[in-house]
């Protein structure tokens, strides 16, 4: 028998295991173990996370719409994404071909920099509370609070004790906003020092991206090593049930953009968000809708 060609409905999908579940932070973890450079749970080439990427942005966005609409009847449930990497890690990119694919109603951003004079007089969480996502969004922290025990940590702008108490008061803040309905997905876009290099050289010979260098970027890429320590010790420090950590691949652009869109969908399936039911009869609005396609402007 001639061998048939393979229908499209069958072919072999982009995922040949969940991302969700390998890039996941369990007992044991080691950041040196993570290749930059690895595409975890997939064979596939650019083309085809270029495809999937554009094919799960409406699976993506339905799921945004539900846990927005449940919100409208008093569900409590919301999402809140956490990125931090490295410069030149990828962060914007993500941003960009992921979550810009989402309804602006139901997406809160906040992209943390340096604290300013004001901010630095309180607790380092002070300036972070508010821009928890209320009910029903996704909230998005480009960098967080977690600067607090990384940059902090490794220029020392904080003594030992102070670093060490901020684990716990990060625990107990997560802990907190889930018991409020808040789910936590915390993710470091995993890039590598020649990678990144790369990147950097790539900004410096294009006048168009100049504006994303920055001098400073290089006196932290000279401390690499002990970025990844910080990165280490904060994630063993962190990471629980309620407030997982994946890491992610981050030397392909377009896996790590595909794999973080996953790990999202991924989460959202766990809150399993619902369309609320009416609070009215369909029917007699119809009705109603149907009633008045006799108006129309006087004049």
């Amino acid at each position: 028998m001639t061998e048939q060609p393979e229908h499209p409905s069958t072919a072999t999908p982009f995922w040949r295991a969940d991302p969700s579940a390998l890039l996941r932070v369990g007992d044991g973890f080691s950041l040196r173990d993570v290749d930059p450079g690895s595409a975890p749970g997939t064979h596939a080439d650019k083309a085809a996370g270029l495809a999937e990427l554009a094919r799960s942005a409406q699976e993506l966005r339905e799921l945004q719409e539900k846990l927005f609409a449940q919100s409208r009847l008093g569900a409590m449930d919301r999402l809140l994404v956490v990125l931090q990497a490295m410069d030149a890690a990828g962060k914007g990119g993500v941003v960009n071909h992921v979550f810009a694919q989402l309804e602006p109603y139901g997406l809160a951003l906040a992209a943390f920099k340096a604290p300013s004079e004001a901010e630095r007089a309180h607790d380092f969480l002070w300036r972070i509370e508010p821009r928890v996502p209320g009910p029903g969004l996704i909230g998005l922290f480009d960098r967080s609070h977690y600067e607090d025990v990384l940059i902090q940590r490794v220029r020392g702008f904080a003594p030992p004790e102070e670093i060490a108490r901020r684990y716990g008061a990060i625990n107990d803040f997560e802990r907190r906003i889930a018991d409020a309905g808040v789910r936590i997905v915390k993710i470091m876009l995993h890039v590598s020092p020649e990678e990144q290099a790369t990147r950097l050289i790539s900004r410096l010979d294009d006048p168009d991206k100049h504006w994303k260098y920055n001098p400073g970027d290089l006196d932290e890429r000279l401390l690499w090593p002990e970025y990844m320590e910080a990165f280490q010790i904060a994630i063993e420090r962190t990471r629980a049930a309620h407030a997982p950590w994946f890491v992610v691949p981050a030397n392909r652009k377009w896996y790590a953009r595909v794999a973080v869109q996953r790990i999202v969908i991924s989460e959202l399936q766990r809150i399993d968000p619902q369309w609320p039911d009416a609070d009215f009869d369909p029917a007699v609005e119809r009705a109603r809708v149907e009633a008045s396609l006799g108006l129309h402007w006087p004049g």
